[in-house]
């Protein structure tokens, strides 16, 4: 077996936060910094107590969100004119399309901490245009007639791009900025309660719970997953056929192996904050290691969430099929799986 160290393992909160501010810091895992992440890209991003990443849009991904703690609240723009306002909390997921202008805001008390995933391996910010950077950068007299107001309020605003903007004051629902709540809906266009969602459970020693275009309608490029695995419990051989698959893992800690074809598989433990990556239609298992629950935030870049899991493979096969093809006796043959696992306790 080779073992390339690290390939596929990304120290995300090991690495140098950038873009510190008051109101926030980030920390990216991009092609260029994860080379092998060339499908999918990711970002965990930290804002103060109304701290705010300014209003912007992506050009080249759509943005899929995971508050980690704290809570938070968005503002997004459509193509057609229509807006929206949401908050969130632990275990919600929020998804912008590519070219939506958003901005995301810290309501505290304390910090918030979310988990981005973009559907790009080459997001970056190059692509990201901020308002403040836009409006710098425009000739004063042009920048006045669009917002319809004079040089001189324009003179007053950033001269540079500000990407972490404040801390503010901090919006509650009796704040006359709030905007008023019309929909009591857990579920809205831009909002998916995950952790709320009753997870599929095993024998086997897990949870998971999913979500894609079908749960979340406007979620038409991305799917996400939340597994929570028990001690010395595993997430069994599988592969999904239609996506990559990025990991940030959550809690715990864990090994994760990626089998490339051809006798190459790379394997890796991975700890609380780090990320991990398993290209589109390679095997590959996520094991517990440890001794508390392993919880780990799935992302994948593709609406509809598609997985072949080896015991749902082996079942559908004649018992002669697989004595032949394994070279072993038909009695023991009998004795793999005749049914799906997905997770499996440790003997």
């Amino acid at each position: 077996m080779k073992n390339v160290k690290n390939t596929y393992r990304f120290q995300l909160e090991k690495e140098e936060p950038s873009h510190v501010k008051p109101g926030g810091s980030t920390r990216e895992a991009s092609a260029k910094q994860f080379p092998i992440s060339q499908g999918i890209a990711g970002v965990s991003m930290r804002l103060a107590p109304g701290g705010m990443r300014e209003l912007h849009w992506h050009a080249n991904a759509g943005e899929w969100g995971y508050v980690v703690t704290g809570s938070v609240r968005t503002t997004c723009l459509h193509p057609d004119g229509s807006s929206y306002i949401d908050t969130f909390s632990p275990g919600d997921v929020w998804f912008f399309p590519r070219g939506f202008g958003h901005s995301i805001q810290c309501l505290g008390p304390g910090e918030s901490h979310f988990i981005l995933i973009f559907d790009n391996g080459y997001f970056s910010e190059d692509h990201t245009f901020s308002i403040s950077d836009w409006l710098s950068r425009t000739p004063v007299d042009v920048a006045a007639q669009s917002l319809g107001v004079s040089p001189e309020f324009i003179a007053k605003m950033p001269k540079g791009e500000v990407y972490f903007a404040g801390p503010g004051p901090i919006p509650n629902d009796l704040s006359p900025y709030s905007a008023p709540r019309h929909d009591p809906a857990l579920l809205t266009t831009h909002r998916y309660p995950l952790m709320a969602q009753q997870p599929r459970r095993t024998p086997g020693g897990g949870t998971q719970r999913t979500v894609g275009v079908d749960e979340f309608p406007i979620c038409t490029t991305m799917a996400g997953s939340v597994l929570e695995i028990e001690p010395g419990s595993m997430r069994e051989l599988h592969w999904h056929p239609s996506a990559d698959e990025w990991q940030y893992y959550l809690e715990g800690s864990a090994e994760m192996a990626v089998f490339l074809a051809e006798g190459d598989v790379v394997m890796n433990e991975y700890q609380k904050g780090d990320v991990g990556y398993v290209p589109m239609g390679t095997g590959h298992y996520i094991k517990n290691t440890g001794r508390d629950l392993l919880k780990v935030l799935v992302g994948f870049n593709n609406g509809h969430y598609q997985a072949n899991d080896l015991s749902a493979w082996i079942s559908t096969n004649p018992v002669d099929v697989l004595a032949t093809n394994l070279n072993i006796p038909f009695a023991d043959a009998e004795r793999l799986p005749r049914q799906e696992h997905f997770f499996i306790r440790g003997r």
